[in-house]
């Protein structure tokens, strides 16, 4: 009898705001095939636009049936691996999407819950990824862009079931922080960051409760 591996839907986006790369789909899309733990990685490159990201993004969780969603975002200014804690039912754009869209102070969903919590072991992850010496937090904004949105979407989403799903932040990469404008911003190794996510899957896919200890940051 022919048994179906478990998957595990690992997301990042597009590129945005000028830039050309983007460090969530570089890291998304080098696990395409990968199995761990007796799962298989599916990557998905999400538009960085409001709405549409969230159409991609349903339609691939009823095809795939994923056991685990990982949805990755970029964050220039942060220095670690961010694993979020909470989403929020706020659309507020500092700058358009890639369709020029620029919502301000908008629901993501109308009429939903003011916020989902991530169902990772948020902290047993940070705290994986620490003991592995890569540097890792927890975060308690994921922001009010596409990323929010898309974290928003995804918890709404899958509400009530039994699979995981959370949202991480990822630094830039050093040749894409090396070109940014201003101040050069922290970078991370992409290497580096595949390792994180590799072993947040692992993690997550073990089960078991989260560590009971504080912590976190709002950045």
């Amino acid at each position: 009898m022919n048994h179906t591996p478990p998957l595990i839907l690992v997301t990042g986006f597009e590129p945005f705001g000028g830039q050309s790369i983007n460090p969530s789909w570089e890291v998304a899309r080098s696990l395409q095939g990968r199995s761990m733990a007796g799962a298989q990685v599916h990557a998905l490159q999400l538009p960085c636009v409001f709405g549409l990201s969230l159409a991609v993004l349903q339609q691939a969780l009823q095809a795939l049936q994923p056991a685990l969603v990982l949805a990755l975002g970029q964050a220039e200014g942060r220095s670690d691996i961010s694993v979020e804690r909470v989403a929020i039912n706020v659309n507020d754009a500092r700058i358009a999407d890639n369709d020029g869209a620029q919502p301000v102070d908008t629901p993501v969903k109308a009429g939903g819950p003011a916020a989902f919590f991530s169902t990772l072991p948020i902290k047993r992850i940070v705290a994986g990824l620490r003991a592995a010496g890569l540097p890792a937090s927890v975060s308690q904004t994921a922001g009010t862009f596409v990323c929010n949105h898309v974290f928003y979407g995804l918890m709404h989403a899958l509400e009530g079931s039994a699979v995981r799903a959370g949202f991480i932040h990822l630094p830039l990469l050093p040749g894409q922080a090396a070109g940014w404008p201003g101040a050069t911003p922290p970078s991370l190794p992409l290497d580096l960051q595949v390792k994180g996510i590799v072993l947040a899957a692992q993690l997550a896919l073990q089960g078991g409760a989260d560590l009971q200890q504080s912590g976190g940051a709002v950045s």
